[in-house]
């Protein structure tokens, strides 16, 4: 038993921490060079293999472990939420974790750099370790996640993997062309509570956009809302406008404005009003007849600012 320390009982069984490695680079490699796609760069020439990645990597989550970085007395590490998921046992060795940190492992990070996440993706950053975490959550080149509105899909990826994924397994329309003119119907409009939506992608200007039109409540009182999302960065985004357009017996609404990354989830979108608005009872009245069927047509346009 480890000095100090005491076994603990009835734990869940977690694997064995690996045993790790660290292969030093020869003196004439002294000078700082780019990470592979196998290993970490330090500063002052220390270059990791996997065995390092094992080091730096929690064996109860799997991520990289960042400060508070704890051990038990017998050297196992872990990071912080997982020490308390395992109600402070070590999961290699099942011995009491106690409060000890591992300040070697922290200090020893401090001179590494490591390639971004998505290095794969097309992003080329060699970012310091303690940056790492913070870059991997705003780099461009992170994976989108599906814009479908109908459900919650769980699949990311680039804009031509999510635009085939939208084709074959939401059915979702292409159109190509930079104006538009939908018609939307539905037989019973009084159903609100039962959200309607529909999803259409254009293709224009080489880039992809997501035009949603959604029927909700905002409060007590039931609206339809048009919006469009651009398929890439906020930063892309804002170099296009739109206009949308809806309106019949001598009344029109018309709304103008810049569309939003798909970043920007569907839902916080939606719930922010950025978009084309129209009250049920005003949309009932733009359909004409008795009032007892939705026919919206709504048209727009896209174009590139200058």
């Amino acid at each position: 038993m480890a000095p100090g320390g005491s076994a603990c009982k009835e734990v869940e069984s977690y694997p064995a921490v690996a045993d790790y490695a660290i292969a030093t680079t020869t003196p004439e490699s002294n000078s700082m060079t780019t990470k592979s796609s196998f290993g970490f760069v330090g500063k002052h020439g220390i270059q990791s293999n996997n065995g390092v990645y094992e080091l730096l990597e929690c064996p109860v989550c799997k991520n990289l472990m960042y400060p508070p970085i704890h051990q038990c007395p017998n050297g196992h590490t872990l990071c912080l939420n997982c020490k308390n998921r395992v109600r402070n046992c070590c999961p290699s060795c099942r011995y009491d974790l106690g409060n000890i940190r591992c300040l070697a492992l922290e200090k020893f990070v401090e001179s590494l750099e490591l390639p971004c996440k998505y290095h794969s993706l097309g992003c080329h950053e060699i970012l310091p370790y303690y940056s790492k975490l913070k870059h991997k959550q705003h780099c461009r080149f992170r994976p989108y996640n599906c814009p479908y509105a109908g459900s919650d899909c769980s699949i990311t990826g680039d804009i031509p993997t999510l635009i085939a994924h939208l084709k074959d397994d939401h059915k979702v329309d292409m159109h190509d062309g930079c104006t538009f003119n939908h018609r939307y119907v539905k037989s019973n409009p009084q159903e609100v509570e039962h959200a309607t939506w529909m999803l259409t992608v254009f293709k224009c200007f080489g880039k992809q956009f997501c035009l949603h039109f959604e029927a909700f409540q905002i409060g007590m009182v039931p609206v339809y809302m048009a919006f469009l999302r651009f398929m890439g960065d906020d930063s892309e985004a804002k170099k296009f406008g739109y206009c949308l357009e809806v309106g019949a017996n001598g009344r029109k609404l018309t709304w103008q404005g810049i569309p939003r990354s798909i970043r920007d989830g569907h839902r916080k979108v939606r719930d922010s009003q950025d978009g084309l608005v129209i009250q049920r009872n005003l949309a009932l009245h733009f359909s004409g007849g008795d009032r007892q069927e939705l026919k919206l047509r709504v048209s727009g346009r896209i174009w590139k600012e200058a």
